[in-house]
């Protein structure tokens, strides 16, 4: 049975992304068979971590949203190097076309094929685990990616708009009722003292804290070329991602 893990995040720019493709990453590393789903079809990028040409691409998610092909000749296979013992990593990207975003700001699409899509994903492809990397803040996108998921990973930063924007989630995905609500705080400067941080968000919260990321040079160098995670695998960053991936394995 493929368990279905959303990452989302209030609001642009924390992360979320990266965050899921080193945890889809981490995932495959331990041999388990992982899609990402980029449902933030306005603004999509994650397939750049993955160093995916999009010019390259057969079919994106945008297609089988219109009609044009079955939602397992979306995905691509990504896996990264370090993957093992029958793991794997799959694509399913959406478009950067120009035309086909506009076309989607426009007229929109048909929410309830995103269900059966992750569906049929997860059963066609023998799955473990389904990730989607949402849309930031709240429309109907999210709130299904939300509704239907057996973990939500929330990302944010420590700052006041984001604290705010988090409560907000928060509350949805408990009346909603998610079996499990992991936050993760991302970009923390590493002079914080990042026990005292995860202590005080998880109490007010009421949720907890799966891990506390750093706010890297290396990270900002790096510039979305590749998986941190598995390039550097001893540091701060990586034992962070896999201390999410242990709580989302249990």
């Amino acid at each position: 049975m493929t368990r279905i893990v959303s990452t989302h995040s209030y609001r642009g720019g924390t992360g979320k992304s990266n965050t899921t493709a080193n945890v889809a990453a981490t995932l495959a590393a331990r041999g388990r068979r992982v899609a990402i789903v980029d449902t933030d079809i306005q603004s999509p990028g994650i397939h750049v971590l993955f160093q995916v040409d999009p010019q390259r691409l057969r079919h994106t998610l945008n297609d089988y949203l219109w009609g044009r092909c079955r939602i397992e000749e979306t995905a691509v296979d990504v896996s990264p190097s370090a993957t093992q013992n029958g793991g794997a990593v799959l694509l399913v990207p959406s478009s950067i076309r120009a035309g086909e975003i506009a076309r989607i700001l426009k007229e929109g699409y048909d929410v309830s094929m995103l269900n059966d899509g992750f569906r049929e994903l997860g059963e066609r492809l023998a799955l473990d685990y389904l990730l989607i990397d949402t849309h930031p803040g709240v429309n109907e996108e999210t709130l299904l990616s939300i509704a239907i998921s057996d973990t939500l990973v929330l990302i944010l930063r420590p700052d006041h708009q984001d604290y705010q924007g988090t409560a907000v989630t928060l509350e949805l995905a408990r009346r909603l009722e998610v079996p499990q609500l992991l936050l993760v705080v991302n970009k923390v400067l590493p002079a914080f003292d990042f026990r005292q941080i995860a202590d005080r968000i998880a109490s007010t919260y009421r949720s907890p804290v799966a891990a506390v990321l750093p706010l890297s040079e290396d990270m900002v160098r790096l510039g979305s070329g590749g998986l941190f995670a598995m390039m550097e695998p001893e540091s701060t960053y990586a034992k962070g991602i896999q201390a999410v991936v242990d709580l989302i394995e249990k």
